[in-house]
């Protein structure tokens, strides 16, 4: 891709934000509502809150726990996947169970983990892993389920087994796998934030309460930013991961369009 192109593509990714943001500025420049202020005092309050001891003391923790729970999920998620998918006796027998669980809404979740964890971060983390652990299980599953037969039986008549057909299956589950780690990233920031309104004392969904409970209506909204601002950096971080992961899937399917066309 030239760099024009990229240059391109980022102007227009950039251009719905900044017109929402001149929009609302315009629209609050006036305000007089305090629960509603302008948003030139919500970024100076964003400015005074979080470029200091707030990004060590909040903002990195609940990075660190929606790290910690996105990875666990993952792997949790890709292993039990990877068994049930590669099993049809095994997923008859699971699938009603692993349908009534995901059905759960994990916020509810929260004071059940709060009894088996207790209230520090332990809880926070089995928080997050009971909701993103989902996407990532039953698209891992489907992607097992979805490979190409050929590819099974040409495994099965050279016997290949053990590290190098678990490297197969995983290659060409990827996209079906990446697709859930997508879905379980959202996820995760949600219920990060939710975790940290329990029983917590620090984290970006505890200080947010906090500026609500004491009518610090400007620090609150500041925090709202950042929770979006967050969100999109973690999206464009995983977009670059996927790019690296999955060159090899959009080659082929371009490849594929440029056949079909010709």
């Amino acid at each position: 891709m030239s760099e024009r192109s990229v240059i391109r593509r980022a102007f227009v990714a950039a251009g719905l934000p900044a017109l929402l943001l001149a929009a609302w500025w315009v629209a609050s420049a006036g305000s007089t509502d305090f629960y509603r202020p302008p948003l030139s005092r919500i970024l100076v309050a964003f400015r005074d809150t979080w470029f200091g001891r707030r990004l060590l003391d909040d903002v990195a923790p609940s990075l660190a726990r929606l790290a910690a729970g996105y990875a666990l999920a993952l792997v949790v998620g890709v292993g039990l996947g990877l068994t049930i998918g590669s099993s049809r006796a095994l997923r008859t027998l699971v699938e009603p169970v692993l349908e009534f669980l995901r059905a759960i809404p994990p916020p509810v979740l929260v004071p059940i983990v709060i009894l088996v964890a207790g209230i520090g971060d332990l809880m926070k983390v089995l928080v997050i892993v009971s909701g993103c652990i989902w996407p990532v299980l039953l698209n891992t599953v489907e992607g097992v389920r979805g490979i190409d037969p050929i590819q099974a039986e040409t495994c099965r008549a050279y016997r290949i087994g053990g590290a190098a057909r678990l490297r197969l299956v995983l290659r060409a589950a990827s996209p079906q796998i990446v697709t859930g780690a997508r879905q379980a990233l959202s996820i995760g920031i949600i219920l990060m934030v939710i975790s940290e309104m329990f029983a917590a004392s620090s984290g970006l969904g505890f200080t947010v309460v906090q500026f609500q409970r004491g009518f610090e209506i400007p620090e609150m909204w500041s925090g709202v930013l950042l929770l979006g601002l967050i969100g999109v950096l973690l999206s464009l971080a995983f977009r670059a991961v996927e790019s690296a992961v999955l060159g090899w899937y959009h080659g082929l399917r371009a490849a594929e369009r440029e056949s079909r066309n010709a």
